[in-house]
């Protein structure tokens, strides 16, 4: 994949191009796509998670905008909270849990982009987890077993 960066602004509450993406019942806008990097927004309700999972291609970040996020990393638990950074190296377990009574909004991004932005194009819509984490692992992205999440 060569992709360049494209210049300008994508403004809050939105995606580039006008795209808005349905992932398990969470928002996610994508903000920026280019081979190096992929970011999005997120937009989590309380009770929204998205299990542990691996990314053995792509350093993860998470700037925490707006709530809170609990988050397992590497087997511990900690909390992020709005200005928050996180950073999580590729091949860390990780996961995101919203357990507060407020929405949580975050931007995220990979470097490199991978096949990212490609899976969440595949994930839009979708309601079936079997067919979310099989067609995850084609992308690079393996959920761990749900004990996990504990």
């Amino acid at each position: 994949m060569t992709k360049e960066l494209d210049g300008g602004i994508t403004r809050n509450g939105e995606g580039f191009d006008g795209v808005a993406l349905n992932i398990l019942g969470q928002t996610y806008y994508p903000k920026a796509w280019c081979e190096s990097t992929f970011a999005f927004e997120t937009n989590s309700e309380p009770g929204q998670f998205v299990p542990v999972h691996v990314h053995p291609t792509q350093d993860e970040f998470i700037l925490v905008q707006e709530g809170e996020l609990d988050l397992k990393l590497d087997g511990e638990w900690v909390k992020a909270r709005a200005g928050d950074l996180v950073r999580m190296p590729m091949g860390v377990p990780h996961g995101y849990f919203n357990k507060s009574d407020s929405p949580c909004r975050a931007l995220f991004w990979v470097s490199p982009a991978g096949k990212l932005k490609e899976l969440f194009d595949e994930l839009h819509e979708m309601t079936d987890v079997e067919a979310v984490v099989r067609v995850s692992a084609e992308h690079d992205v393996d959920f761990l077993p749900p004990e996990a999440n504990e």
